[in-house]
């Protein structure tokens, strides 16, 4: 037993929650990240919940799914491959498809050792590690409907799973960009939404990052560019990280520029 698959529970219930109510016609509106609409939101996070639901279940089959995909010739755009996936359901209809299978996902990995090892698209990881990366999909690409409807999410401590995973893929970020890894992370002293202190690193008079816990986990997943924070950055290796910052694996991707990625004004 293992806290995290809860907190994915959790956090997808949140994001059904904001989207329950929404008609139709919204789903197909171009949020802020890449124009991505919530459509596509929902058809990347429901592709990716039943595919790591498959490496837990049935690894063969989820072996032959991602052999498909590489062997796909033209190679399909993801957005469209993920609708096609779908079955071309939008909407309330995919939020429904959605929210059936994230559930089953959640129960499925509470009743999985934490150790155990799966397959994925990169190298395999744990129970925990796959589990933890849905949480933060689920988490990130949220953010970008909260932030298209104007509304400001209010995070429980479940967000200590991202600030870790943040953290984790400190030397990542550097090792993507192709750049040396720093030899030392700066310290890095958050504020939970519980108003818990999370400290993580040594002590350091050069290198350190301080403030909510809520805008580093926006920071190192790309929601946000973190100009667009009130975190305080002091030092060359601090300031450089959260220049880059990338808590997901694939190729290097360049956080947003300042003021492209924040929460519209709600219509009067």
């Amino acid at each position: 037993m293992f806290e995290q698959p809860a907190d994915f529970l959790a956090e997808s219930d949140a994001l059904h929650d904001l989207l329950e109510r929404l008609p139709d016609a919204d789903f197909d509106r171009p949020t802020r990240f890449k124009q991505w609409t919530i459509n596509h939101v929902l058809a990347h996070l429901h592709l990716g919940n039943w595919a790591a639901l498959e490496t837990v279940i049935n690894e063969p089959g989820y072996l032959a799914f991602r052999a498909e995909r590489k062997a796909t010739v033209p190679p399909m755009p993801m957005r469209e491959f993920e609708k096609r996936w779908a079955g071309g359901l939008q909407g309330r209809a995919l939020l429904a498809a959605w929210r059936e299978l994230y559930p089953q996902v959640a129960r499925t990995f509470q009743t999985t050792d934490p150790k155990r090892r799966l397959k994925w698209a990169g190298p395999d990881m744990s129970a925990r590690s796959s589990i933890s990366a849905r949480l933060m999909e689920t988490w990130a690409h949220g953010q970008a409907v909260y932030d298209l409807l104007g509304v400001e999410r209010q995070d429980g401590d479940r967000i200590r799973n991202i600030v870790v995973l943040g953290i984790n893929t400190f030397g990542w970020t550097f090792t993507v960009h192709e750049q040396p890894v720093p030899e030392r992370m700066p310290q890095v002293r958050l504020t939970a939404p519980s108003g818990a202190s999370w400290t993580f690193g040594d002590a350091s008079e050069l290198d350190c990052i301080e403030g909510r816990a809520t805008e580093f986990c926006q920071v190192v997943t790309q929601v946000r560019n973190v100009a667009d924070t009130s975190l305080r950055v002091a030092g060359p290796v601090a300031t450089q990280w959260m220049r880059i910052a990338q808590a997901f694996a694939g190729p290097p991707e360049m956080p947003p520029a300042p003021g492209t990625r924040i929460r519209e004004p709600v219509a009067n």
